[in-house]
């Protein structure tokens, strides 16, 4: 898709029907790094066909991974093959576009026993600091060597050790796993992530024959296996797109029903969302989980014991996820009362607001990680830009629910997280076309 594009975005109008979210984009990252460690080919399905999946396959095929689709027309189901020798080198113009190109260094390191990572690109969101996985490479034995381009990581041998990592990062903790892995001995990684995408990243590894334990807590065991076999395995769904819908349903005030929205990694999002005045409830059909989000929604924030002004702050897993910081603000500028935003994990990502503010919202951005957010406001469409991909998709909520037409640049960034967003979101009555200019 061209970077040239523009979404023009009609607003004012309720969003009505049903939607099925697409696969987890953090998930699916680090799913097609993790399977070049197996010894045989791994079918791979309900993989988002986003710009950054097709990124990251495009770098797997770079390092001379044999990349197939049994289905031709179907994106969303990939087969790879990494039985055969591979570059150690990922490759620098690629990984510039691709933060989650990261996550290829861990599984590199355990096969070649070595690696160059570049400094991958990705989001401007505020420093996405790399430290935490040096440390748990070091750890396990290998040498760094630091470069004004990147990194070069070497091992004789990996050996099992026992890492506290300094912060509970997703990607060092999914690249200390897969490291991890064909080490000798046992390890052991304290404070470890323990979000979805990196539960299953452990289950996905477990299928091929990987021994780790402690799932789903932030203390994972890891006894060090030889090999790696075949196996498939099935991309969950978005849980943070499905709290983009929610918000955009609310805002609208239209009616949504969501298909197989994984209701359990939902439970904070929903809670947060209920305090901005937004209820959703669960039903079962055909045997299957749905989430509907009602037309009548109250949209009036809930004000902490005492009447103390309530805020919403991001944190690690089951915390309120970062990645969900933007659309929150969106949405509490269309309910009733006054909020504190506190993003904890990036310096950047709040800078966003400025857009909103020349649309009409009141919002006081107190520093770069806190925001008061004074509603409701009605919105007016303007021009504005999509600085990342979470931004991206509460600049189209905000669109969507203001009076008037919106032109959204750099659109291109929300290709990069979100499948065939405005054909999705047409079938649910929005009125969004894409352009080039």
């Amino acid at each position: 898709m061209s970077k040239n594009e523009v979404f023009v975005v009609e607003g004012g109008k309720p969003i009505n029907g049903r939607i099925k979210p697409q696969g987890n984009k953090n998930e699916a990252l680090p799913i097609l790094a993790a399977s070049i460690l197996a010894s045989e080919p791994v079918i791979i399905e309900n993989l988002p066909d986003i710009e950054d999946v097709r990124q990251m396959i495009e770098i797997l095929k770079f390092l001379g991974v044999e990349v197939q689709y049994p289905n031709s027309y179907d994106k969303t189901k990939v087969l790879i093959n990494a039985n055969r020798p591979i570059k150690n080198e990922i490759p620098k113009h690629l990984s510039s576009l691709l933060r989650g190109s990261v996550t290829l260094a861990g599984p590199i390191l355990a096969r070649e026993k070595e690696v160059f990572l570049p400094r991958p690109g990705g989001d401007r969101i505020g420093r996405r600091r790399l430290d935490t996985h040096i440390l748990a490479f070091k750890s396990l034995g290998a040498d760094v060597k630091i470069f004004p381009d990147g990194f070069e990581i070497k091992a004789k041998e990996l050996h099992g050790a026992d890492i506290l990592l300094d912060e509970a990062s997703v990607t060092a903790t999914e690249n200390a796993i897969c490291a991890a892995v064909f080490a000798k001995g046992e390890t052991i990684i304290r404070n470890a992530a323990s979000e979805p995408h990196v539960q299953n990243l452990c289950n996905f590894l477990n299928k091929m024959g990987a021994k780790i334990e402690g799932i789903g807590s932030n203390v994972l065991k890891i006894h060090g296996v030889e090999k790696l076999t075949t196996t498939e395995h099935r991309i969950g769904p978005d849980y943070l797109e499905v709290g983009s819908f929610i918000s955009l349903a609310a805002v609208t005030k239209g009616e949504l029903i969501i298909e197989e929205p994984d209701i359990e990694n939902l439970r904070m999002i929903r809670m947060i969302f209920s305090r901005l005045g937004i209820l959703t409830r669960e039903e079962k059909e055909n045997g299957k989980d749905i989430l509907i989000v009602p037309a009548d929604q109250s949209l009036k924030i809930e004000m902490d014991i005492g009447g103390a002004i309530p805020k919403i702050e991001s944190a690690p897993w089951p915390g309120f996820p970062a990645d969900m910081t933007s659309v929150a603000l969106v949405t509490a500028t269309q309910c009733e009362g006054t909020i504190l935003i506190h993003e904890k994990l990036f310096e950047s990502r709040l800078f966003f607001t400025d857009r909103l503010i020349s649309m009409g919202a009141r919002i006081v951005l107190c520093d770069p990680h806190r925001a008061v957010v004074i509603g409701p406001t009605p919105l007016l469409g303007s021009i504005v830009s999509s600085p990342d991909i979470r931004a991206g998709m509460a600049m189209l909520i905000a669109s969507l629910c203001a009076q008037g037409e919106s032109i959204i640049q750099n659109v291109h960034q929300i290709d990069r997280g979100f499948m065939d967003i405005e054909k999705r979101l047409q079938k649910l009555g929005a009125k969004i076309t894409r352009k080039e200019i």
